[in-house]
């Protein structure tokens, strides 16, 4: 079988015993194709977004569940939203499969539980959105979320690696990330998890700039919370508004770091 994700590739039954660099060209080989096969899926990501950022313009939650692999990609792309896009936190729903302490260490059996999943996004409703990963596109406690969550009105966006399965018949905006059989078998924290990865950069900066929070290419509510990004915050400053970086200073510490509002301050 070299089909889907968990299926087994020719090409690669003796991998493990060619040399090292042979390994790692074809391991190369098969992230970017990983990453090409979200080109096709271009359109799809580009209506979830668009439909995403319709129903989040002004109250409603963005949630991602998943679990294994997939839940701990797909809770990464949500925690970043914060810190990068302003997101705010009381908006943001992070569901994984055994609950937080998955994101470190694998919970056995945990993908198995739908009624854990179905108590995780009980609180969503038709302002909200759900972004739902599964690689094979039927773990139990991920397709639980997804049902769960478009019965009580929520728009749900699936992205799974095998086509016709569960999740993506469930979703109303379904992205299939055709990456096929993976170098080792079944090991999807490989192309599929790529692919993932890939797609959630896509649809979620994409969301945030429907959102408004980029402006000429910056990030305007980026949370200057380190001196890095401090450093970040009044660079950008000058740059949008050719001030000096002590006017620039000053303006962003009299807006407590924050970036939009030291803008606005700096245009009075």
């Amino acid at each position: 079988m070299s089909d889907g994700t968990e299926g087994a590739s020719p090409r690669y039954a003796t991998i493990e015993t060619w040399p090292a660099a042979t390994i790692l060209a074809a391991l190369h080989d098969n992230q970017l194709s990983a990453v090409a096969a979200v080109r096709a899926t271009l359109p799809s990501i580009e209506g979830a977004a668009e439909a995403a950022a319709a129903r989040l313009q002004e109250v409603g939650v963005l949630a991602y569940a998943g679990a294994g692999t997939s839940g701990r990609i797909a809770v990464q792309d949500g925690a970043e939203l914060p810190p990068t896009f302003g997101w705010p936190r009381a908006r943001l729903l992070l569901c994984i499969a055994g609950g937080a302490g998955a994101l470190l260490q694998a919970v056995e059996g945990a993908e198995d539980d739908e009624a854990a999943a179905r108590a995780d996004i009980a609180t969503l409703g038709p302002g909200d959105v759900l972004v739902a990963v599964a690689a094979s596109g039927r773990t139990p406690y991920t397709a639980a979320a997804m049902a769960t969550a478009r019965n009580h009105g929520a728009l749900t966006i699936g992205i799974a690696n095998n086509p016709d399965s569960r999740l993506l018949q469930a979703a109303e905006h379904p992205i299939l990330l055709a990456t096929g059989a993976e170098p080792v078998a079944g090991s999807t924290r490989m192309g599929a998890g790529t692919a993932q990865k890939a797609a959630l950069n896509l649809f979620s900066t994409l969301l945030m700039m429907r959102l408004g929070r980029v402006h000429r290419g910056r990030m305007l509510d980026m949370q200057a919370s380190n001196d890095k990004l401090r450093t970040r915050a009044v660079q950008m400053l000058c740059e949008l508004e050719g001030v000096s970086s002590e006017m620039a200073q000053a303006a962003l510490e009299a807006s407590g770091g924050a970036v939009r509002a030291a803008l606005e301050r700096l245009r009075r």
